[in-house]
């Protein structure tokens, strides 16, 4: 008898997700064709195996767009799959509206994102941006409106209270 076509490997090891955490914000410039440089501590920040594909698209709650890793955008694309039913209408309008206007960037030799116009548009990013770290993605601001939603010391710190207080949980432990 001879040797099916099939052959299976099997690896000793486990492949494990390294999730990107992104901190910092950065004044960046888009240059006329809606290349924007990414900052290199965000480039730093990434896992190696993910370091030069992204995928962008605006923010479901601010007017800014929101860029994610890769491999975050996979992850972001597990959970919504865990939550959704193809089959139904409500369900299909969610995933048509989340994945509107979604693009994916591929970073240039230069560390260089080429932004959609269309977004940019859609955003009012004209020149100078922010690029804010938040977790496990990066948020891409117009400069003024970033600026404008900063809120003050006092607020902050109620807001910190009103959604930090309760039972406090370890999970490092």
């Amino acid at each position: 008898m001879g040797l099916s076509g099939i052959f299976y490997i099997f690896l000793p090891f486990k492949i494990e997700q390294v999730m990107s955490a992104f901190i910092g914000d950065y004044t960046c410039k888009v240059d006329s064709k809606g290349r924007v440089l990414l900052p290199s501590a965000f480039v730093k920040q990434l896992p190696a195996r993910t370091q030069d594909r992204f995928v962008v698209k605006k923010d479901i709650f601010e007017n800014c767009l929101v860029l994610y890793s890769i491999q975050e955008w996979e992850h972001q694309n597990k959970l919504i799959r865990s939550k959704i039913n193809p089959y139904k209408k409500e369900h299909n309008l969610f995933l048509r509206n989340f994945y509107r206007g979604t693009a994916e960037l591929l970073l240039d030799n230069s560390n260089r994102l080429l932004l959609p116009k269309r977004l940019l548009l859609e955003v009012g990013i004209e020149r100078d941006v922010i690029m804010a770290g938040q977790d496990s993605k990066i948020e891409i601001w117009s400069n003024k409106d970033y600026n404008a939603i900063a809120s003050g010391e006092d607020e902050f710190a109620d807001l910190a209270e009103r959604i930090m207080d309760g039972p406090f949980q370890n999970n490092e432990e």
